[in-house]
């Protein structure tokens, strides 16, 4: 069984848990749009967190791989939540002795294993929904979790999975604000739909205190991602985003054009900097 987390807000003070929740469902398509999208608007391409991995892997560590290192005894064991490719974990492979993946995608999954195999780390992976399947996962010295909370409405049972599967170190990294924000003129040019100005990383930690987590945090700038291998890829990622027909494609390139950014690590929109957020907190699982 899962411990439970409990509430520090003051009886009649507005709920931050509830705040989040709500913030994240106005994120919802409307029903009418979304009908007649001829594709899904959810995913990502495999191959973008694959390469996203390689890059982590190569990089200089950054505040959330130094925050989980921190705590992290050689040999130790890592479980990575919402893994993908393995981005959160695979920095981690030179002191892990063992790495556990969580992902709903197999694919994914497979990616992860690959790289890991690659990185000579012994690892596992387990497909399903967080915390859906934390019943089939053991405690790990450290629970790492990238790029997953904006995704999560229901915010008390998943971070309490977190919390009981981490005998040491829970961290979590976090745009400084909800992702698609930076789509939202895309948003109200082709659909005139307003969208959501947040949530926020703020708001996410408040959450986070308001469930009795001794939250640290640390504001960093993020570094360029890998991008798209290709400007035609990055259009039909969009396309698919904003619920578009393929024949709207030439309309999506115009919108773009002007943040079209080409480097070694692929094609992607520049909006200018990225500020990142390193989230960590205590584990309750018991030592080994």
């Amino acid at each position: 069984m899962q411990p439970s987390l409990p509430g520090a807000t003051p009886p009649g003070a507005a709920d931050p848990v509830q705040a989040w929740r709500a913030q994240l469902e106005a994120w919802a398509i409307p029903d009418e749009i979304l009908a007649r999208a001829p594709e899904s608007p959810w995913g990502f391409p495999v191959g973008l967190f694959r390469a996203r991995a390689e890059q982590a892997g190569a990089r200089e560590p950054t505040a959330s791989d130094r925050a989980a290192a921190r705590w992290l005894p050689a040999g130790g064991t890592v479980l990575d939540v919402g893994a993908g490719g393995g981005a959160a974990s695979l920095p981690l492979a030179r002191a892990a002795g063992r790495i556990v993946a969580v992902d709903e995608s197999a694919p994914m999954l497979e990616a992860f294993l690959a790289a890991a195999s690659a990185a000579g780390v012994p690892a596992a992976a387990v497909e399903g929904r967080w915390p859906d399947v934390a019943g089939q996962v053991t405690p790990a010295d450290v629970v790492v979790c990238h790029h997953v909370l904006y995704n999560v409405a229901d915010l008390a049972p998943f971070v309490a999975a977190l919390t009981g599967h981490a005998r040491r170190r829970v961290v979590v990294e976090l745009t400084d604000r909800h992702p698609l924000v930076e789509i939202g003129p895309l948003w109200r040019r082709f659909h005139g739909l307003d969208r959501p100005a947040g949530p926020t990383a703020g708001d996410a930690e408040a959450a986070l205190r308001a469930l009795g987590l001794e939250v640290q945090r640390e504001d960093w700038p993020g570094a360029a991602r890998t991008g798209f291998e290709r400007w035609e890829d990055l259009v039909a990622f969009t396309r698919r985003r904003l619920c578009l027909p393929a024949e709207r494609a030439p309309e999506v390139a115009e919108a773009l054009a002007p943040f079209r950014a080409e480097t070694e690590l692929g094609v992607r929109a520049d909006r200018g900097a990225r500020s990142l957020v390193t989230l960590s907190w205590p584990g309750s699982a018991p030592q080994a």
